[in-house]
């Protein structure tokens, strides 16, 4: 008997969002990809019907919509897991009618693996499935490969403005149990704003990297003004989480060629996607970038096996032993661990890596010094002293592996706000550290 082709598969499993949700049970946890990964169609129809279901649980890094399953009213019908918080799902967090599960993102594949994260279905967007019979999840591989090895029901919201991107990002069709068609333009997620603060500590960094340096570069203002700062560089690699405008910006101006990287050379490496759609175009059948989950780019002895590998992630709160608060507002969560300490400890196990912790000096409208003798009370600690390198702020850098606890908080205070040098200074001496 022969077996049905791709395409008559997909025609079998083609219907609406409706008809996919008919596959729910109660009591199911679907895992939905990070950031514009997340389905809109099929986001939307749950919201809608949610009080048709008893404790589903929809677990996601940074969701990007506020859905209206985000409702304090109906969580005993449908409830946010935040792996990491964002704007979308903040408030909820705070105000406890949201979970936070805290997590390494190199970790979240095997903790769904060893079933300790529940992963009964898979939502995500796909592109358009090839002549082959497979869809690429280019948008967010991260943990969510993972969840389709385990899953009961995969549902792919397919949509012809996904990118089909190269690496370990393919579903077959024969795995998923409904396909849902919308063309709705994928999300676009602009660049940060950029101000002379971060224009100063993105001098600070770009002028510590290195032609033949791979990158890590996270989200954000500091982050994106290191990166316009590297134009000039020669053969850059890339080897991220996130692959957003700025990476795209070092590969048109020539600076990012991938020659010289060490591992995977000629090859960008990301997990997910966030930026515009000149991006998401970017990436289409682009042969330089491979999507991998995120247990193979931010694993920090795979990632280490970069030479050079610079990690540059901002920071919230910095001791004066180096530990970083990058995720709470004292025992408020803002964000979550992501893949900063990731990062950080693949740059350490590299050949000449760099680790860059990033902040403004001051917070509050230059009321608060961001770096304190101790963290707030209550801060999530995300990045160990242990772990930490290089600190910039506007006013230099503090170089922190291999220094004492007495030398550590000298070069901290050194490249903290001059408004608030002698108060810390002062405390620095109650500590016995002065």
């Amino acid at each position: 008997m022969q077996r049905p082709s791709a395409q008559a598969l997909y025609d079998s499993k083609r219907g609406t969002a409706g008809d996919a949700l008919r596959l729910l049970r109660d009591g199911d946890t679907i895992i939905v990809p990070s950031g514009v990964g997340e389905p809109p169609t099929l986001l939307t129809a749950l919201s809608k019907r949610r009080r048709q279901f008893r404790d589903v649980k929809v677990a996601q890094i940074l969701a990007m919509r506020k859905y209206a399953y985000f409702d304090p009213e109906t969580v005993e019908h449908v409830r946010h897991v935040a792996l990491f918080f964002g704007g979308a799902s903040r408030a909820a967090g705070q105000a406890g009618w949201a979970d936070f599960v805290p997590a390494y993102f190199s970790e979240l594949p095997s903790l769904i693996e060893r079933g300790q994260i529940a992963a009964d279905v898979v939502f995500a967007m796909a592109s358009p499935m090839d002549e082959h019979g497979f869809f690429s999840l280019s948008l967010g591989a991260d943990y969510t490969m993972a969840a389709v090895a385990k899953a009961r029901v995969i549902m792919l919201e397919v949509n012809p403005n996904v990118p089909f991107a190269h690496g370990q990002c393919h579903v077959h069709v024969s795995q998923v149990a409904a396909v849902v068609e919308s063309s709705e333009p994928v999300m676009e997620v602009g660049l940060p704003k950029i101000g002379p603060v971060q224009e100063a500590i993105g001098k600070y960094v770009a002028d510590m990297i290195d032609d033949g340096s791979t990158l890590q570069i996270g989200y954000g203002g500091i982050p994106d003004a290191v990166v316009m700062q590297l134009t000039n560089k020669n053969d850059l690699g890339i080897h991220t989480e996130m692959i957003g405008d700025g990476i795209m910006t070092l590969v048109e101006a020539g600076a990012v060629t991938n020659r010289r990287k060490t591992f995977l050379p000629g090859k960008m490496v990301a997990t997910f996607a966030l930026g515009s759609k000149r991006l998401y175009d970017f990436m289409h059948h682009n042969a330089m970038l491979e999507m991998h989950p995120v247990n193979f780019t931010n694993d920090p002895y795979i990632a280490g096996q970069n030479d050079k590998l610079i990690s540059i992630n901002a920071s919230l709160q910095v001791d004066f032993l180096g530990q970083c608060g990058s995720e709470s507002m004292g025992h408020m969560p803002y964000s979550g661990t992501g893949g900063q300490a990731d990062f950080v400890r693949a740059a350490n196990r590299s050949r000449g890596g760099k680790s860059f912790i990033v902040l403004p000096s001051t917070a509050k409208d230059g009321t608060i010094s961001r770096i304190m003798p101790t963290l707030t009370a209550g801060t999530h600690v995300t990045t160990s002293k242990n772990d930490v390198n290089y600190v910039v702020t506007e006013y230099g850098v503090a170089q922190l592996r291999g220094k004492s606890a007495r030398q550590r908080a000298e070069a901290l205070i050194a490249i903290a706000h001059p408004d608030f040098r002698a108060e810390l200074r002062a405390a620095a001496g109650k500590m016995q550290l002065g």
